[in-house]
């Protein structure tokens, strides 16, 4: 169970058509990518997955294609969080059900908030399925904060729980928080929200990233002079990187669907509605900042190592 929640894990975009329909070609196209990145896992039907925007029907044919394309060369997690308890563990059913290695769930907002309700929340999603459950701390979409007390808790107490995504800011310091909270069972921490804080989250503790950014290889590399302690080089890989970073995790996915787009992955950036596609005055900075950025590189091919070093 550790060794799958630790590395580099993408969360995946759902590619659409421009009618809003499932592109299934693009997702096969997105998947094999990763594969053969060499990433350590992918995590589908996340907020990046605009799972909220799915209706059962299209995640299942996801997580059918998914699995399919992957055929056990690398772990897949599903998101399966909802407003109901029923229904998440429903979702976790179907994923398992389907083939998952795991699912990915986060507590919903209740007018009062009840620290045994989450406990049940995870409880009764565990009772429901084999598979391990990763506990995906992210107020940001919640609207739900967990203390570092709770989130150990809930580690001790079900042991279907074998990851937790940090994403409650400030990031580190909750990763040094849960290090030593988890005394009685140490369980992997991945870092997300687009890879903002990554390099301060891995110096804290984290096993690592669990995030949508457009390029895995940069993340992969950020892993990687990690866990060889090589902090310097660290930090000048997310200098490199960091405008990037930034532009891309502003709110709504539009950029990060372009960027996908121009790396050959999907072939729309279509946004489902209510939510935006890429305007032309993001486009054209987003032009100018790959050009800065990468200059001269052809992004449609992995990124080789030569060119994920600071500048």
């Amino acid at each position: 169970m550790r060794q799958m929640f630790t590395g580099v894990v993408p969360i995946l975009a759902t590619p659409f058509h421009d009618d809003e329909t499932l592109d299934l070609g693009s997702w096969q196209r997105l998947l094999e990518f990763m594969v053969a990145l060499g990433v350590d896992g992918v995590t589908i039907l996340g907020v990046l997955g605009e799972s909220n925007r799915l209706n059962d029907e299209e995640r299942r044919t996801l997580i059918e294609s998914a699995v399919a394309v992957i055929n056990k060369r690398l772990p897949i997690i599903v998101g399966t969080s909802a407003t109901g308890t029923q229904t998440a563990a429903y979702l976790s059913r179907m994923a398992q059900n389907l083939g998952a290695d795991a699912v990915m769930v986060t507590p919903t907002r209740e007018p009062v908030p009840n620290d045994d309700r989450v406990v049940q929340l995870y409880q009764q999603i565990a009772q429901s399925i084999s598979i391990p459950i990763v506990l995906q701390d992210h107020p940001g979409s919640s609207e739900v904060h967990m203390p570092a007390a709770l989130i150990a808790r809930l580690v001790r107490t079900v042991p279907s729980i074998g990851c937790v995504k940090e994403e409650a800011v400030p990031t580190a310091p909750k990763i040094r928080q849960l290090r030593e909270e988890f005394t009685e069972r140490r369980v992997p921490i991945l870092t997300g929200l687009g890879a903002l804080y990554a390099p301060f989250d891995l110096e804290a503790g984290a096993d690592g990233c669990n995030t949508g950014f457009a390029f895995p290889e940069v993340i992969q590399a950020l892993v990687s002079a990690g866990r060889s302690g090589d902090w310097p080089l660290v930090q000048g890989i997310y200098g490199r990187f960091a405008s990037l970073i930034v532009y891309e995790q502003q709110p709504g996915l539009a950029i990060r669907k372009e960027v996908l787009r121009r790396r050959g992955l999907v072939s729309s950036p279509r946004v489902r509605h209510p939510g935006a596609t890429i305007s032309a005055s993001q486009s054209a900075q987003l032009d100018s900042l790959l050009a800065r950025t990468l200059p001269g590189i052809d992004i449609t091919r992995p990124i080789g190592p030569q060119h994920l070093l600071p500048v």
